[in-house]
């Protein structure tokens, strides 16, 4: 990995958290996922216009990581609804980087060497002792509906991100690919409110628009550094950089949804950190 690649995956992995923490401060998730997923399909849409058009290759990968991020928006939506962002996002943020890691060797020959296999220990560990600290006020006993849907979340992102990262090397075009995987993804949770809610949705969208959209534009620009980085080096170490997001997203956690912490939960996270950067080690 280059310095700009490793760059580019700070910057998406930063911009990632603060999309996230976008959408949990909205607390009506369907809303919150409306703006996000629909103002995401209208950048696409712009981006698309502009740019190539994907490879004929590319569009079975870019169909089934459509369906598999809408998957992860719905398991996303019901973790925040169930648990605190600052243990929720970094469960499905570090379970991610592990499986990318098996998915990577199983389906594109990518094979982690000795510090990379021991980086996913350590991740693991980590991971086992956030799923362990009870989620709301630091109670002793796991909520296990939220930890469900937080893991399920983190193997959506993993399917997707091995899904993408072979589609997007066959698009011969990571912008081209971004914009038209923004149109196919965004449609579906706002098609979904608007026959829930039907002529009671665009009023309530509208104190959460700025904001919805904001979280829009983050979450297309983190992913479309990641899809270029995708272009440029292995897929697992992109994945393992990328989950340091896990202390932004802890760190927001604390700070502006004033969730307890904790030590537990700080050598829990850690720990994951240091997993993921033994990931990071090219053999």
């Amino acid at each position: 990995m280059t310095p700009l690649v490793t760059l580019a995956v700070l910057v998406a992995a930063v911009t990632h958290a603060g999309w996230n923490a976008m959408a949990k401060s909205i607390k009506d998730q369907l809303l919150s996922f409306t703006l996000i997923a629909g103002g995401g399909a209208l950048i696409g849409a712009i981006v698309a216009c502009f740019a190539p058009l994907p490879a004929a290759g590319a569009w079975p990968y870019l169909i089934a990581s459509a369906v598999l991020h809408v998957a992860y928006y719905v398991l996303l939506m019901r973790s925040f609804t169930l648990g605190d962002f600052g243990q929720m996002y970094p469960i499905a943020r570090g379970t991610a980087p592990l499986v990318v890691t098996v998915l990577a060797a199983v389906f594109v020959h990518e094979l982690p060497d000795g510090w990379q296999l021991l980086g996913v220990g350590v991740a693991c560990a980590g991971l086992t002792g956030l799923a362990l600290w009870g989620i709301r006020g630091g109670g002793s006993r796991p909520d296990w509906p939220a930890l469900v849907a937080a893991g399920a979340t983190g193997l959506s992102i993993a399917l997707y991100t091995v899904v993408d990262g072979v589609g997007v090397r066959a698009s011969g075009t990571p912008l081209g690919y971004i914009g038209w995987l923004m149109v196919l993804e965004g449609l579906a949770i706002p098609a979904y409110a608007l026959w829930k809610r039907r002529s009671a949705l665009l009023p309530q969208l509208r104190p959460y628009a700025a904001r919805g959209l904001l979280g829009a534009a983050l979450s297309v620009a983190a992913y479309a550094l990641v899809l270029w980085a995708q272009t440029k080096a292995p897929l697992a170490p992109i994945a393992a950089l990328r989950e340091s997001s896990i202390i932004v997203g802890a760190a927001i956690g604390a700070v502006f949804f004033k969730e307890r912490f904790g030590a537990p939960r700080v050598a829990a996270a850690g720990l994951m950190v240091v997993g993921i950067g033994l990931m990071l080690h090219a053999g």
